[in-house]
């Protein structure tokens, strides 16, 4: 498994070779502003943390 900090490179990386860099860092501003807007939109702050500890768990089993 690879780290978080990894698939942000990589992720990175792939948007700059695809779009280039200009392009690349408008996508993220756009998409990344509009995606955390409507993220969580119909959870309360206690199930958002429920669910985190879910997925702690789970990737703790692995």
């Amino acid at each position: 498994m690879i780290t978080d900090t990894e698939i942000k490179v990589k992720g990175i990386k792939a948007l700059m070779d695809s779009l280039g860099s200009v392009d690349a860092e408008r996508f993220i501003s756009l998409n990344y502003t509009k995606w955390q807007r409507t993220l969580w939109d119909e959870q309360s702050v206690e199930e958002i943390s429920r669910n985190a500890m879910k997925m702690m768990d789970k990737d703790a089993e692995l």
